[in-house]
């Protein structure tokens, strides 16, 4: 493997998800801060692993100086404390940021993922709304990939078959059990897979507009982020649903990753500061581990999370009392 400190000037962004970890490097000289690497990894229940794997392959792929890194995910604090980033950031901030640094126009960012969906208001560049679903799995990639697997039909294809029904069956999309149940009713009456796929694609658009857009204006320009705006049956349910173009950017399954990196190289230019990043190869050879407890000193009992590396404490999160943190471990 080569391990380098000195290199292309580069931001380091992560997303760490429950389905997917990815990172990205934009250059750290072009003022567009245009990507030059990208990875999509399945997370597969284990972020650091897959946090380390993605970072082995940025040493294996290029001689990098990395003047930056920033976090955002589920599993931001897990790596921001890991890599010591320097702005570890939600996830709404930073998709947000992503899709403004590639069209300034956007108003309405919609980002379905994995295991849950989420929908940005945005006016005059400034996120004024937003609404999250991370209970219910309709709607989600998990779900359509579970369907696809169900009906025999391979993901990628999932999209171009939706996009040739001719009569698109109606599923009710309320909920995967519902959902799934129709589906197969609709099986036993003939229908075909298309039409079927097309139907599933419409019932998704519904839930989601219903449970996160209700009340809301959906103004143009309209994107489509995060691994599901791959399908393209998916992004023609939209437009039809919303009457009007739904933009998928270029980027779009990494667009957190975009946002985290484009948030750091931000901060450290606003403070000339140097970054706090440890360096690429000690992160790919260090010894990382994460524990969780319960605290027992106040009756909030709080489930803390620590993570530790090369056997010394970094940080832990999860206190509403703000007792735990230096007096960690009790």
């Amino acid at each position: 493997m080569r391990l380098a400190s000195k290199g292309r000037p580069v931001y380091l962004g992560i997303d760490v998800g429950s389905v997917s970890t990815n990172l990205v490097l934009l250059d750290g000289e072009d003022s567009r801060s245009s990507l030059v690497w990208k990875k999509y990894l399945r997370t597969q229940g284990a972020p650091l692993a897959a946090l380390k794997k993605g970072l082995s392959l940025i040493a294996e792929e290029g001689m990098w100086e990395i003047r930056g890194v920033g976090t955002t995910g589920s599993g931001r604090e897990l790596a921001g404390a890991m890599l010591g980033a320097d702005i570890v950031k939600n996830e709404i901030t930073a998709h947000a940021t992503a899709a403004l640094h590639s069209d300034p126009t956007v108003s309405t960012i919609v980002e379905i993922g994995g295991q849950d969906s989420k929908l940005i208001v945005l006016r005059d560049g400034v996120v004024v709304d937003f609404a999250m679903n991370t209970v219910c799995a309709a709607g989600t990639g998990s779900f359509l990939d579970q369907q696809a697997a169900r009906l025999g039909v391979p993901i990628e294809n999932f999209g171009d078959l939706a996009l040739s029904s001719s009569n698109p069956v109606r599923i009710a999309g309320r909920c995967t059990v519902f959902a799934e149940t129709d589906m197969i009713h609709k099986q036993q009456l003939g229908m075909g897979i298309p039409d079927i796929l097309a139907g599933l694609c419409a019932a998704m658009v519904r839930n989601f507009l219903n449970n996160l857009a209700s009340g809301k204006e959906l103004r143009p320009t309209v994107f489509f982020q995060g691994g599901v705006a791959a399908n393209a049956g998916m992004k023609r349910a939209f437009e039809l649903a919303l009457n009007q173009p739904v933009h998928v950017p270029d980027h779009y399954d990494v667009m957190g990753a975009v946002g985290a990196a484009l948030l750091a190289k931000e901060e450290l230019e606003k403070s000339s500061g140097e970054t706090r990043f440890f360096g690429l190869e000690q992160a790919v050879n260090c010894d990382v581990t994460n524990r969780t407890y319960e605290c027992r000193r106040c009756p909030n009992n709080c489930e803390i999370s620590e993570i530790w590396r090369d056997g010394a404490f970094l940080a832990s999160w999860g206190s509403r009392c703000g007792q735990v943190g230096t007096q960690h471990g009790s």
